[in-house]
Order: C-alpha cells, then sequence, then structure tokens
C-alpha cells in the first residue's frame, strides 16, 4: 500500500507515469508497506498464468528474497526508479522516506534492490551509476543500510499513516531496532540468490 498522499501522474516519455506526492512528506514516513492485497506469485504460479500476461508481470512486479514475484495492487507499482531515490527499502518489508518529499515530487525507488532480472541502463541523472544491475544490493547494501539507520530517529516524530499495515512481527522487531536493542536486518538479506549475475 502506497502513502495517501500520492496520486498517479504523467511524468514524461521516457519513463511514463510515476507516482508523485500531492502533500508535503517527511523523511522517515513510512511511504509503502506490503500488505495483504499485494498478490505473490512463485515460479510454479507464473507458469500457470497466461503467457500474453508475462510482459505485465515482468514489467510491474519485484522479486523478494524468496524468489517470488510481488504485484503491488494499487499506483504502487508505478513507483520509478532513480539512483538518487527518494524512498529506500527496508528488510521489513515496507519502506520510508530519506528525504523530505514534497508536493509535486515522485517517490522514487533504486531498483538495484529489486532483483531485477536483467540490466538496464536508466534515465541519466549525472550519477555514476548509469546501469541497474542483478546484483546491485551485494555491492550497495551497506550504503542502502546506512540510509535507514540515519533515518531512525525521524520516524517516532512524523505522523505514520501506513504503520498499522506493517505486519506485527516485522513491527516489533523493526521497533527493537529503532530503540538499539536489535541491530537493523540488513536489505542485502532480501537478495534473491538465483539470480543469473550479468554485470558489464
Amino acid at each position: 500500500m502506497i502513502h495517501p498522499d500520492t496520486e498517479l501522474r504523467f511524468i514524461n516519455n521516457i519513463v511514463g507515469y510515476g507516482v508523485v506526492a500531492k502533500k508535503f512528506i517527511p523523511k522517515g514516513t513510512i511511504t509503502w508497506v506490503q500488505d495483504d492485497l499485494d498478490s505473490v506469485y512463485t515460479t510454479d504460479d507464473i507458469q500457470r498464468i497466461n503467457p500474453l500476461m508475462h510482459n505485465f508481470i515482468e514489467t510491474y512486479c519485484f522479486v523478494n528474497g524468496r524468489g517470488e514475484k510481488v504485484l503491488c495492487w494499487d499506483i504502487a507499482k508505478y513507483v520509478n526508479h532513480s539512483f538518487n531515490p527518494s524512498c529506500m527499502s527496508t528488510a521489513y518489508d515496507f519502506e520510508i522516506a530519506i528525504r523530505d518529499i514534497y508536493p509535486g515530487e515522485q517517490l522514487t525507488d533504486d531498483y538495484g534492490y529489486l532483483n531485477v532480472s536483467e540490466p538496464f541502463e536508466a534515465e541519466d541523472e549525472g550519477t555514476v551509476r548509469k546501469v541497474v544491475y542483478p546484483d546491485d544490493i551485494l555491492k550497495y547494501h551497506e550504503q542502502w543500510d546506512k540510509q535507514i539507520l540515519d533515518n531512525l530517529p525521524h520516524i517516532g516524530l512524523v505522523d505514520q499513516p501506513l504503520q498499522k499495515f506493517v505486519s506485527q512481527p516485522n513491527w516489533e522487531e523493526f521497533s527493537k531496532v529503532i530503540t538499539g536493542q536489535s541491530l537493523l536486518r540488513s536489505i542485502k538479506t532480501c537478495y534473491y540468490t538465483q539470480n543469473i549475475l550479468n554485470r558489464g
């Protein structure tokens, strides 16, 4: 489930549609939660789906650490990639804003942690990285974990309309991270090891 203060807008002819903030979303805000309405497909499930739908699945699903494809039921599936994302995923099935997101600004993810099946060249943002690779999470997980850790102090200070949708076990574990009782579970645990690496 995507944050309620968002909407779908046409961005440009390169990326198509994207998810944009309607109101100010401060850093530390939970911006997305995997909930019970999201569809989760195993490899066997995909084989039973009409092949005409496979391109849709490849376009709009992400792959979790178990190799399952997850299709978000709402506009969350239109969140675009950025090498300077406004949101960051956690290993607890939710994402947070890692910086303030202003009205009219996109909510973006780094697709490097979504287990893409093949490398792809992303829109040039003036960053050193130009290509998203299936194994990016192995290379950048420490950097991404730090962005979550840096925002821990903000999480309890902002309104969290999506917190109630985080599963109780995940929130209990993450709450111990916030209070310093437990270490952060690394986003590296979301890596799907069966990917065929093809780094140029």
